[in-house]
């Protein structure tokens, strides 16, 4: 199957690399200085479990796949939230029919809104646990071993065999593949981990190596992780396991500098996915009936230092 990623970073990057070195046929599609050194030299993967290997990626601008005509069997959607809207005209010029599209988002939901964008393709929703992020350009560092990509359809009469195809070229390339049967909980089973952690980050400017210490700000990522358990019984989408275990294992496997991607781009200065990472928890709270006070008072200091809602 042909296999189409959009967006190159940390999870594009990541899944690309993977997939390619496993030969499949993937084409990244990226932009800039990252895009013009994948081309030179490939992507080069810096990881702490595999060492450094370079893999001679196919990668083009937007503008370059439209122009070469092909149509992909699969695209994921690796790009920011913010950016979301700005991929659905390059989708429908370069998807056919019977294309799946599997947004791969840190943003809860995103899989819904694309499918509302883009009615005659099937849409699911996705997500992906890996520590990964652009060192500097044509170079992807993954801090973790962790990889594991979370997708499915939110309505069961929408499934396709060719989900299962998905799965076993993922497996092929070195990924945990889930095919969920419920992906609404389990996009928010990760949601309750990227969120909280993007949210004590920020609150306290630390990365995970701060977390991972017994004291209070450890107690306050599993007060948020507990807050969206508590969010998940409200939309009548309760968790299988112990959120709160279930997070501060995965913030205990990270290498200590890990942070959300969230925290590094305030911390450079960029676009970020506060809104839908943190003032979007709020929001859905009060839609669905919820007191999440740790949350409340997290979102009215970060206000308080400027951060507002759709930055």
């Amino acid at each position: 199957m042909k296999y189409l990623i959009i967006g190159a970073g940390g999870t594009g990057g990541c899944i690309g690399a993977y997939m390619t070195e496993a030969g499949k046929d993937v084409t990244l599609i990226a932009r800039g200085a990252h895009l013009e050194a994948m081309k030179k030299n490939g992507l080069r993967m810096e990881t702490v479990h595999r060492g450094n290997f370079t893999v001679p990626v196919r990668a083009e601008t937007m503008e370059q796949y439209e122009k070469s005509g092909e149509k992909p069997d699969v695209i994921f959607v690796c790009v920011k939230g913010y950016s979301l809207q700005d991929t659905v005209p390059f989708i429908r010029n370069v998807a056919k029919p019977d294309t799946v599209v599997i947004p791969v988002l840190n943003i809860y939901g995103t899989g819904g809104r694309l499918q509302e964008a883009l009615p005659n393709l099937l849409v699911t929703d996705g997500c992906i646990y890996v520590a990964a992020e652009i060192r500097e350009p044509g170079c992807i560092l993954q801090k973790g071993e962790i990889l594991r990509i979370v997708y499915g359809v939110r309505n069961p009469e929408e499934y396709r065999p060719v989900l299962e195809e998905v799965k076993k070229d993922l497996e092929e390339s070195s990924a945990e593949a889930v095919l969920s049967e419920d992906i609404r909980r389990d996009a928010l089973q990760k949601f309750s981990y990227i969120s909280p952690a993007a949210a004590c980050g920020l609150y306290y400017d630390v990365s995970a190596g701060e977390m991972q210490k017994p004291g209070e700000i450890r107690d306050t990522f599993a007060a948020l992780t507990a807050e969206i358990g508590i969010l998940a019984e409200a939309m009548g989408v309760p968790f299988a396991e112990d959120p709160v275990r279930t997070n501060l294992d995965i913030l205990d496997h990270l290498a200590p500098e890990a942070s959300t991607s969230m925290q590094r781009d305030i911390w450079q200065g960029k676009q970020s996915e506060i809104d839908g990472l943190i003032f979007e928890v709020v929001r859905m709270a009060e839609k669905y009936g919820a007191k999440l006070p740790v949350y409340e008072k997290i979102c009215g200091e970060l206000r308080g230092r400027g951060y507002g809602e759709k930055l």
